[in-house]
């Protein structure tokens, strides 16, 4: 693992082809390992099948899986992508909390103790195939203590997602 930079020095339009998935490869990776936690923390949140599926497995494995999003919307698009499938996540377990202080530019995540990443990508379309994206899979287990700790004091600092809401109101109510 290491540095997971799609387009890489002088790679050729093929290898930039194969390496858009390293970073969404690397997280699901990371997820189906899981033990104890899952957190991630993005803006965009519209993941593929895979990744989906990665988390919902997590979760029914007994993983704590919290998902920490964008809740001041700058995008509406984007948040409407991202809470067409809350009630997806909710009802297989997955904590969700939307950051409200701020707009979230976080783009972090946290996988027991020994693994984090930090970098660029966003968990959307945009990011894990389109864009050239850059994320660090750190293994130090300091470093993914302090990023653990951090995550937990915005999470704090954000409202959770509860899935009646989402039933009395809809996914269109909450934009």
């Amino acid at each position: 693992e290491g540095l997971l930079q799609p387009g890489g020095e002088g790679g050729g339009q093929r290898h930039r082809r194969r390496q858009r998935r390293a970073i969404e490869h690397s997280y699901v990776q990371a997820i189906n390992r899981a033990q104890r936690r899952v957190d991630i923390a993005v803006p965009y949140f519209y993941p593929g099948q895979r990744f989906r599926a990665a988390l919902r497995n997590a979760a029914r494995r007994g993983v704590r899986v919290r998902l920490l999003l964008q809740g001041k919307v700058d995008y509406r698009f984007a948040a409407l992508a991202a809470r067409v499938l809350y009630d997806e996540m909710l009802a297989r377990g997955v904590r969700i909390f939307e950051y409200t202080p701020a707009f979230l530019p976080a783009k972090v995540a946290v996988v027991d103790d020994d693994w984090a990443t930090v970098g660029s990508s966003n968990i959307d379309p945009m990011s894990l195939l389109l864009n050239l994206e850059a994320n660090l899979v750190v293994r130090d287990a300091g470093f993914n203590r302090s990023l653990a700790q951090e995550i937990e004091l915005a999470i704090a600092a954000s409202r959770q997602v509860q899935r009646d809401e989402l039933i009395t109101r809809g996914w269109l109510g909450q934009l």
